[in-house]
């Protein structure tokens, strides 16, 4: 079933109308995980999510639902009309904007490190944890099930992270978005909005700021000093760095998983090189460690 289809069969049942009153306006472009799309009701927009081929693997939607409903309060999301949580499907309203990845993000650090702390500060708990190490042990496995011994600069970046658990467990854990990259923020008429919880959890905040860098670490950098109000002591600096070292050990798996079941061709994305690239950004981080 193609996904014109899809949206059509859903939305007719959702919003009781018949599939001629819906049509598709545009796929909304910035993620390669999912398929969003920006659609019509009866002259009404809003946008319908499908997620990309085996999603489920790394998202649970039971999960997902949890957290859409715990962070309505915050008023940072896009307003969730319709989720279906064994298709991954999701109907929010849309809100007009520009991704932020398509504009200057130094430009907006202050309203970004607001919305960090909007999240972070809430006093909001989540009944999940991320569990970054067992997330990982987990993405491990899914690759292993293919047959794929990882690279030995794999596992050598990975047992220098682990030498720094103690450190990184200390710090107290907040709930996070999980995935804030400057892809996910939009930038509106009035506010910076955030997009996509499909991550969250209680984590350490300072996860959130290293995923601000996750096209380019200099975004993160910049964010970090504004975030805190003053600049990074070592630790601050080695603590965002090491997150963003599991960050790329993380999405390194998730990309070798993409290769192996077929998403390069079908995306048309080299996978196999975005695994090696993200290890090439983990050895960088490792050399600037303080």
């Amino acid at each position: 079933m193609n996904h014109e289809t899809i949206i059509k069969n859903v939305c007719a049942k959702v919003f009781s109308l018949p599939e001629s009153a819906i049509s598709l306006n545009r796929r909304l472009m910035g993620g390669m995980s999912n398929y969003t799309y920006v659609i019509d009701v009866d002259g009404t927009l809003y946008t319908f999510r499908i997620p990309g081929k085996n999603a489920e693997q790394f998202v649970d939607r039971e999960v997902e639902a949890y957290h859409l409903s715990l962070i309505e309060p915050l008023n940072l999301n896009n307003e969730t009309i319709y989720t279906d949580t064994e298709n991954g499907y999701k109907i929010a309203k849309y809100i007009k904007g520009q991704p932020l990845h398509e504009r200057n993000p130094l430009e907006y650090l202050e309203a970004a490190a607001k919305v960090l702390h909007t999240i972070h500060d809430s006093a909001i708990t989540s009944k999940y944890n991320y569990a970054p190490f067992n997330r990982l042990e987990k993405y491990e496995k899914l690759v292993k099930a293919y047959d794929h011994e990882h690279s030995e600069r794999y596992y050598t970046y990975k047992n220098k992270l682990l030498s720094q658990d103690t450190f990184l467990s200390q710090f107290p854990k907040t709930l996070t978005h999980g995935d804030a990259q400057i892809s996910n923020f939009v930038v509106t008429e009035n506010a910076l909005k955030l997009m996509d919880w499909e991550f969250t959890g209680m984590n350490d905040p300072f996860y959130d700021i290293a995923c601000f860098g996750n096209n380019d670490f200099d975004h993160a950098l910049a964010l970090l000093p504004v975030y805190l109000g003053h600049e990074p002591s070592d630790d601050e600096h080695n603590r965002l760095h090491l997150w963003r070292i599991f960050q790329c050990l993380q999405w390194h798996n998730v990309a070798l998983y993409k290769e192996f079941i077929g998403l390069s061709k079908d995306l048309s994305v080299d996978f196999k090189k975005v695994a090696g690239m993200y290890l090439d950004k983990a050895e960088k981080l490792i050399a600037n460690l303080k």
